[in-house]
């Protein structure tokens, strides 16, 4: 049956709706050790100890060091703002700073990896053609901080074993060079001033850093497009399943959309597409948002010795059998101005990075995995079926929610939990085992995050507020409450169980097989669930998302031209600005991403754009019962220390640098060694 079918697809997206929270790798050489002990401090004049004469030291840092990134910029706003702050302040300031339209929706434009999920080789970073997955090179600042005399000349020589290069120039300016993969490069500077002369050295050496996202739509980022859908102020007519009076009903349409917006008439799909939101990947929906990007992010940011090579696999949509060892459906079709490209399949993840990690190890042999993030597991429970039970109200939906197989229940997410779920993560384990040479610590799980609790742990009350979008919606307390419940209790510590290799949980060998688990950021969650509200959110949310569920107007006469009962344009929602609550509610979802899933089966492709099921699905196909910006922030914060311990990012760098005078001059000092004729020296770049 058709609609039984479309229901299907709400199943999935809610299926990581309720149980999804904020999020280790390893640390495994590309090449070969880390410099002289490890990587140490964030700020790159403080990376080196003082120890030569005078207080001047050599600094160096790796430019544009989140190698997703094409250009410097987009990491340098990162750079300032997660200065001394934690990623959700540092996307509090971004929110605030963009007036809530998001600091990725341009810089999704400028990634290494285009909208279609594929790797561009080479990526073009800055410039320079650069292979994304096998680096040759990175670029390095080198500069000399500290008491620098004023007018002091540096003659600097740099040595990679291979091709020497030198320069002379004003030791208050930078240089800047690219330096080998996985070789180290001496760096010596002689400094002559009015005092007695000076020699610096330094290793220089670049660990890059390889790490792949996995998982389902809480680690792709569903519920945050990078650039949102453009609302316009009139209303778009939708059916519903309801009879009577209740049959249609308006709610703001796409700007720029010129086809037909009352109910009969017609419109282009291809047109209305093409006024959509914007993904990193449409068809996972995948996102700059995730935690999985902005923790793989930080770690570039903090620390300045280290390149972040990132792989984003994650899939909204994906369990265990189908999306991580098998394929899936795609959630949406590329859309382009000139035509829609529908993928209608995405290859299982793991396939996806075996292949990527073959394509490297063929250029690069040493090239290793070190780490990955993950969070998979809502949608082999079925628990789309049990947020579809909470929230789908009238009568009509429910009865085809019922015959589709579409309401869940909670016996059947407890069978699930308890037999399939544990013989799913064996089946993932032994696909992972081969790709992390037997070490599984190096899996850093990112748990999910109860999205119902407020005020302390408090389960959220129910009843139509943030759920009037649809008029079939409405979170049935009683429900509601046993079902928070089971996640908190049931769900949450069974999943942490498999995946820690605890409580009877059988694993081949615990020592390689338990996961590096990640929950404390499930605190933080407990006062911002979806029915979080404050004073402090946007003035839009407070006078137009109504707590007693009448935001929007019901006439069929006023509707088409003011559908907000508040009497605001809706263009004024800003999805980007900071709330109290970090999941998303189904009117979020609709005001952000608006989602029509046309990359689905031809059977489930309505001719009418205005259609009841498409109606329902674009209330939450987009990320309904999904972290917010900020909450995936708070996730970021949370994984990060794994990462930086199973990565051993912690150890101070104490021994790269040394300082000692020079020999009494009696001829002006060379401006640096000069190789044979044979060999001349490579130009710096100034």
């Amino acid at each position: 049956m058709l609609h039984a079918r479309a229901w299907s697809l709400i199943g999935i997206v809610l299926t990581v709706l309720s149980g999804l929270a904020p999020g280790g790798l390893a640390a495994q050489q590309i090449a070969a050790p880390p410099l002289s002990g490890g990587i140490a401090e964030a700020n790159p004049a403080a990376a080196v100890p003082d120890r030569a004469a005078g207080g001047m030291r050599i600094s160096w840092e790796v430019r544009n060091r989140f190698r997703l990134f094409r250009e410097e910029r987009d990491f340098q706003i990162h750079v300032a703002a997660e200065s001394n702050q934690s990623i959700l302040a540092a996307e509090q300031t971004f929110e605030r700073q963009s007036d809530g339209r998001g600091w990725a929706r341009n810089a999704v434009n400028r990634l290494c990896i285009d909208l279609g999920g594929h790797v561009s080789e080479p990526c073009t970073r800055d410039n320079v053609k650069e292979s994304y997955l096998t680096p040759t090179e990175h670029p390095v600042t080198v500069r000399l901080t500290g008491a620098v005399p004023v007018g002091a000349v540096c003659a600097w020589s740099f040595d990679d074993g291979d091709s020497p290069r030198g320069t002379t120039q004003d030791c208050a300016e930078p240089i800047d060079f690219r330096a080998r993969y996985g070789r180290a490069t001496s760096a010596t500077v002689d400094i002559t001033s009015g005092d007695a002369p000076q020699r610096l050295a330094a290793q220089i050496k670049v660990r890059d850093i390889l790490i792949a996202g996995l998982g389902d739509s809480i680690a792709a980022g569903e519920g945050n497009p990078d650039r949102t859908v453009p609302l316009s102020d009139e209303g778009f007519c939708f059916r519903s399943y309801l009879g009577g009076a209740g049959r249609e009903f308006y709610r703001p349409s796409r700007a720029g959309y010129k086809g037909g917006r009352a109910c009969g008439t017609s419109g282009s799909l291809q047109n209305w597409q093409q006024y959509g939101a914007l993904w990193m990947n449409a068809a996972c929906h995948r996102s700059l948002y995730s935690y999985q990007t902005r923790a793989a992010l930080a770690l570039a940011v903090r620390y300045p010795h280290i390149a972040v090579t990132y792989l984003p696999l994650a899939c909204t949509g994906a369990s265990i059998p189908d999306g991580m060892l098998g394929s899936q459906r795609a959630r949406e079709c590329l859309t382009a101005k000139s035509s829609a490209r529908c993928q209608g399949t995405v290859n299982g993840q793991i396939a996806q990075l075996r292949e990527a990690l073959a394509a490297a190890g063929h250029r690069q042999p040493e090239r290793k995995l070190d780490l990955v993030l993950m969070t998979i597991g809502a949608n082999d429970i079925n628990f789309s079926g049990l947020v579809s039970d909470v929230i789908v109200d009238a009568a009509t939906e429910r009865a085809l929610f019922k015959r589709g197989g579409l309401i869940g229940s909670l016996d059947g997410s407890r069978s699930n939990l308890a037999h399939d779920l544990p013989q799913a993560f064996a089946r993932l384990r032994g696909a992972l085992r081969p790709l992390l040479d037997n070490d599984l610590s190096r899996v850093v799980f990112v748990s999910y995050a109860n999205p119902a609790l407020a005020n302390g742990g408090t389960p959220c009350p129910g009843g139509k507020a943030g759920f009037d979008v649809h008029p079939s919606f409405n979170a049935d307390p009683g429900r509601l409450a046993t079902v928070t419940d089971y996640v908190q209790n049931e769900f949450l510590p069974r999943l942490k169980a498999i995946a820690s290799c605890q409580s009877g949980v059988i694993c081949r060998d615990p020592a390689t097989d338990r996961m590096t688990f990640v929950e404390t950021h499930q605190a933080a969650f407990t006062d911002h669930g979806f029915c979080a509200r404050a004073d402090s959110d946007p003035e839009f949310d407070r006078e137009c998302f109504s707590a007693k569920g009448d935001s929007f107007v019901g006439s069929l006469v006023e509707a088409p031209h003011q559908p907000l009962a508040c009497g605001r344009a809706a263009s004024a929602f800003r999805a980007y600005l900071p709330r109290a609550r970090w999941i998303r509610d189904a009117n979020d979802s609709y005001f952000t991403a608006m989602t029509y899933p046309q990359a689905q089966s031809s059977s489930m492709q309505p001719s009418d754009i205005h259609d009841a099921t498409w109606g329902l699905l674009s209330a939450v196909y987009g990320g309904a019962i999904h972290p917010t910006a900020e909450g995936h922030a708070a996730m970021a914060d949370a994984a990060l220390p794994a990462i930086e311990t199973q990565l051993h990012l912690n150890a101070a760098d104490a021994g790269d640098v040394t300082g000692e005078p020079l020999p009494p001059l009696t001829t002006p000092p060379s401006p640096a060694p000069t190789p044979p004729a044979a060999t001349p020296p490579a130009p710096m770049q100034q």
